[in-house]
């Protein structure tokens, strides 16, 4: 009996520390490259870890907030956050949990979010900004507005998500799974093979882009990058967003800011106007453009058609 116990405790021991060892030659291998630099940036000491941003640009201040995916950071905005700082000051950050920022192990709700964009705009930025967000940042872009009013202003929406998912809550079986997540060492291997390059390269096949051919290997690898830098510690943020507390309904959000809203869909996402309609039923005054030939990522995607829509919303320099 003993023998068995110990020959169990033996296999154990070498299969954690053989998934250790993949975990850190993913790691390793994904950040080769190194295409995620930090020597044209700053970092924001917030309380609950640095946030990478970058600023370029003069004139009025504009906040871009990237997609809430542990894969995203604001490399998102590379193609056209130099023509935006043309005009304005372009504030870019990578969120908690993404990219070049700190991903400490925390659960990461929609409301800590909420602080982060307060806490940015008022020590960093100084202004009212214009907030431009993609996809389920954009509950939280929404709520920082509805909260502190008189520190922003416009607010642009780019692949809003549909009211009925940014609903759901967390429940028994979604905080088994973040349990299982949360792991030090299975739980990394799991995340890992969530974010493999294939699997990335297909999200953006499937959803990110309307055409294939147009997603190039940097944005795959840059991506591959973002979700394995400080040893995968992005599956904090994905376990947190798998058991729904980054969501929240922003229903009541919509329908009492006064903030000057637009939202920007794609005309060839057949859920994107579904999705338009139903925000517009709360509020009315929303303004909405569609673009062609686009997927879920228009800034990457088709930037100079979507720099034309968003230059007719911005203000001009002040």
């Amino acid at each position: 009996m003993k023998k068995q116990i110990r020959n169990v405790l033996l296999l154990s021991t070498f299969t954690t520390i053989g998934i250790y060892g993949i975990n850190k030659a993913i790691h390793i291998s994904s950040t080769l490259k190194n295409a995620l630099k930090t020597d044209k940036g700053n970092f924001f000491n917030w309380r609950y870890g640095n946030i990478f941003y970058t600023k370029q640009g003069k004139g009025s201040p504009l906040l871009l907030i990237h997609d809430l995916n542990p894969a995203a950071s604001s490399y998102e905005w590379d193609k056209i956050s130099k023509q935006l700082a043309k005009h304005h000051t372009v504030y870019s950050l990578d969120l908690l949990g993404c990219g070049r920022s700190d991903k400490p192990n925390m659960t990461y709700s929609n409301y800590l979010f909420v602080q982060l964009i307060t806490d940015f705009t008022k020590n960093v930025i100084g202004a009212k900004p214009d907030l431009i967000a993609t996809g389920d940042s954009a509950s939280f872009a929404l709520m920082t507005c509805n909260m502190e009013p008189e520190h922003f202003n416009k607010i642009m929406i780019i692949s809003p998500v549909s009211l009925e998912s940014l609903a759901k809550t967390p429940n028994k079986r979604k905080n088994t799974l973040k349990f299982f997540i949360d792991l030090p060492v299975f739980g990394t291997l799991i995340y890992n093979l969530v974010f493999t390059e294939k699997n990335i390269s297909r999200a953006f096949s499937k959803k990110y882009f309307y055409k294939n051919h147009m997603v190039s290997s940097k944005i795959i690898s840059t991506y591959y990058e973002a979700a394995h830098t400080e040893n995968s510690h992005g599956k904090y943020l994905l376990s947190s967003i798998n058991a729904n507390y980054a969501n929240i309904n922003i229903i009541h959000a919509l329908k009492k800011i006064n903030n000057s809203i637009y939202l920007i869909g794609s005309k060839e996402d057949t859920e994107s106007k579904q999705i338009i309609d139903s925000y517009l039923s709360y509020n009315p005054s929303i303004e909405v453009s569609y673009l062609e030939g686009s997927g879920y990522l228009p800034q990457l995607e088709v930037p100079e058609k979507l720099l034309d829509i968003l230059n007719l919303y911005l203000d001009p320099i002040k």
